[in-house]
């Protein structure tokens, strides 16, 4: 039976990872650099080895463990993440990054396509004759031009790059309210703030 630590992760895997880093920043556990690579490193992972090592020093254990022990979680499933009060985590969001990602490069393509073929049918039916079907114009080479976007992105990691940078994001805004939450409970103490005319 081959080792575990060899085995091919998935994208829910690394999902599942990410989500247990995040409940470690929000901890203190993690500062933001850390995290930051990390959640790089989760992201762009081949084998639970390399997972694996993400976590080794945190209290949630060496792999991301399905809430009833039974192994690495499956998609929708909870992740115990092991922490001090057993917080329980969703393993993946319901959506793989890779999915995602797919759906984010051809949703424009998805919606704008099926808008011009109506326009070229109804102005058809109006008419009463079958003009020159031009929406393929649109949709042909457009859609040439995703295929080639979504093989090269696909084989360069793209949909792990996104989401690790979507993660920073969503990490920065939650700091910066953190910070102005702080500076608002700290100004209305009824004292004058240094520089203020009085």
């Amino acid at each position: 039976m081959r080792d575990r630590a060899g085995m091919r992760a998935a994208d829910d895997d690394r999902q599942a990872v990410a989500d247990q880093l995040r409940v470690a920043v929000d901890e203190g556990r993690l500062d933001l650099h850390e995290y930051d690579e990390r959640l790089h490193r989760a992201y762009t992972a081949k084998t639970y080895g390399e997972l694996d090592i993400l976590l080794a020093d945190l209290p949630t254990g060496s792999a991301p463990v399905v809430a009833n022990g039974a192994g690495p979680a499956l998609p929708g499933e909870l992740v115990a993440t092991g922490a001090v009060d057993s917080t329980v985590v969703p393993a993946s969001g319901g959506r793989s990054v890779t999915r995602r990602w797919v759906v984010e490069v051809w949703g424009p393509w998805l919606r704008a396509v099926p808008i011009v073929v109506g326009i070229w049918a109804v102005t058809s039916l109006l008419a009463q004759d079958l003009f020159f079907f031009w929406p393929g114009w649109v949709a042909g080479p457009w859609g040439v031009v995703l295929a080639v976007r979504t093989v090269q992105g696909l084989a360069t990691g793209e949909p792990a790059r996104q989401a690790a940078k979507r993660e920073r994001r969503r990490q920065r805004k939650r700091e910066k309210e953190i910070r102005s939450q702080a500076r608002g409970s700290a100004e209305p103490d009824g004292r004058e703030l240094p520089g203020t005319p009085g």
